[in-house]
């Protein structure tokens, strides 16, 4: 397992690393890999587990307001990026792709970018 802090690695680095054990095991046994049984159960699937950790990290974030405690939210934003790089891959993307359009927006205000789509 890739632990970033041991290993100097960026974030990036750890997105990419992963997105390319993501995509090796979309043809992995279903039976035998997490990954390939969403996979292989298809997008709408992948969505559904995309939907569902993205509420389980705004629940997270909320009792976390609450109990100054952050380990659930960092645990569920996890599995919350996991699921959506499983939906990236299905849909033929790497994590690259966002990587890059996060760093095309620096220098960007959030207003602006938000404006930019507007149009």
């Amino acid at each position: 397992m890739l632990r970033a802090s041991n290993m100097g690695l960026y974030m990036s680095d750890v997105l990419i690393e992963l997105g390319t054990i993501l995509e090796a095991r979309k043809a992995a046994d279903a039976d035998s890999s997490y990954v390939a049984s969403l996979h292989r159960k298809g997008l709408n699937k992948i969505l559904e587990k995309v939907g569902e950790e993205a509420t389980e990290a705004i629940i997270a974030a909320k009792d976390a307001k609450l109990s100054g405690d952050n380990s659930d939210v960092v645990y569920e934003t996890a599995d919350l990026w996991f699921h959506t790089l499983v939906m990236l891959s299905e849909l033929g993307e790497k994590p690259q792709a966002v990587i890059d359009e996060l760093q095309r927006r620096f220098n960007l205000s959030g207003l602006e970018e938000k404006a930019s789509r507007s149009q």
